[in-house]
């Protein structure tokens, strides 16, 4: 017989275990839960007759929808594997999968191929979402992180927004109920342009929620487009596939609402820098030219232009003064000569004999003078129709206006009788 130390013993029995069970399911409760804070996972997997020591490490344990607990039931897969140090067996674990998941996930899957050859998941029926919603609904916990990253994203991206919020329970009996009959009230109220359905992140049973049959036909049979955004981005539920739009996380749900006017305000801050920009280029180009302006000699030392104004009029000036001096003595010469000629035609004799016509003139005209006549007694009658001068009596009948005129005034008379040769 071989003697085998301890280790070789320990190594065989290792072999044995690993080559024998490489990959095992065990179904248990966990008890004696310690996390390390290298991040590995160590715990008792029992049931009512054995338990086991397991191991999780830290590559395996982030992977994990929820952190375990004691007392969950878990069905367990990996490798059986001998501890050296302590010459014990354990179970080394690569996948915990909660009691009940698979359940659930056989349950998932059949529900989504029923809803799918119904067409409720088909692309035909995806409304679009509106381009610049004014008041976004939004069906999740009123307590969560979610409607907070929701608001954040709202009033970065798009100020001014307005957001009412149908406040639901999001896991647990009851949950998918609220949620339908949320939806449901916002298509009856009529007041908002989109809805958010949404919740963090979770376990399968945390999400169910979301995945039973009335929410995804409330979400099918909405009016008013809706952005899902259930879990995190490595989650998918039947509110999902029944959606308009699919959002990985509910930030990124906020992100899509509000996408084509927080493009359009990014668009008008563009514009508006453009136009600052514009604008100061246009007040540095006119600031250059007024600069240039009042360099002008005009503006910068008016009295310089003044000065040869001046100095220019001081050289003409002798000029002007020579050439007007030449003019009067020209003047002065004619005059004398006019004054000569005047004396040789003697035009004092003529002047007499024509005042000597002009007395007799003015004696006939005097005669003739009208008003001379009418202050012997004469009168003149005049036609009032045109304001001519009557010559004859035959010219005048019965009723004509006539106006007669005396040396003290005239006064107006109408025509009454006549006779011929008299008045």
């Amino acid at each position: 017989m071989t003697i085998l130390t301890v280790s070789q013993l320990t190594q065989a029995i290792k072999g044995q275990l690993e080559q024998r069970f490489p990959h095992v399911q065990i179904k248990g409760e966990i008890s004696n839960l310690k996390i390390q804070a290298s991040g590995h996972l160590y715990f008792t997997l029992k049931d009512a007759g054995s338990q086991i020591s397991s191991v999780l490490f830290r590559g395996n344990a982030q992977s994990l929808a929820r952190t375990p607990k004691d007392g969950d039931e878990v069905v367990c897969t990996g490798e059986v594997s001998v501890y050296a140090p302590r010459g014990s067996y354990q179970l080394i674990v690569r996948q915990v999968q909660f009691s009940g998941v698979g359940d659930l996930l056989l349950k998932f899957q059949l529900l989504k191929e029923k809803l799918t050859r119904e067409g409720l998941f088909d692309t035909a029926h995806k409304k679009p979402l509106p381009s610049f919603p004014k008041t976004i609904g939004v069906v999740t916990s009123p307590t969560g992180a979610v409607i907070r990253d929701i608001i954040h994203v709202l009033r970065r991206r798009a100020p001014g927004f307005q957001l009412i919020l149908n406040p639901v329970k999001v896991q647990g009996e009851g949950a998918s109920g609220e949620i339908a009959k949320a939806i449901e009230e916002f298509n009856a109220l009529g007041s908002v342009d989109l809805i958010i359905v949404g919740r963090g992140g979770g376990s399968l049973e945390d999400l169910w929620p979301f995945n039973e049959e009335i929410v995804s036909r409330a979400v099918f049979n909405s009016r008013i487009p809706i952005i899902s955004a259930v879990g995190h981005e490595t989650d998918v539920s039947l509110c999902d596939f029944a959606a308009d739009v699919r959002a990985p996380t509910p930030s990124a749900a906020a992100e899509i609402a509000m996408g084509e006017k927080a493009k359009l305000i990014e668009s008008l801050k563009v514009m508006r820098e453009g136009l600052i920009t514009h604008l100061q280029q246009n007040i540095n180009h006119h600031r250059l030219k007024m600069l240039a302006i009042t360099r002008q000699p005009l503006l910068c030392d008016p009295y310089a232009l003044i000065g040869q104004l001046l100095q220019k009029m001081d050289d003409i000036g002798p000029s002007i003064a020579r050439g007007l001096k030449t003019q009067v003595m020209t003047r002065r010469i004619r005059i004398s000569g006019l004054q000569k000629q005047m004396q040789a035609i003697n035009p004092a004799q003529k002047l007499a004999q024509k005042r000597e016509n002009l007395k007799r003139l003015v004696a006939h005209l005097q005669a003739i003078d009208p008003k001379n006549l009418l202050q012997k007694g004469y009168s003149i009658v005049f036609s009032q129709k045109d304001n001519s001068v009557i010559m004859s009596a035959k010219s005048l009948t019965q009723k004509d206006q006539v106006r007669m005129q005396f040396a003290d005034g005239s006064v107006s008379a109408e025509v009454v009788s006549g006779k011929e040769n008299h008045i």
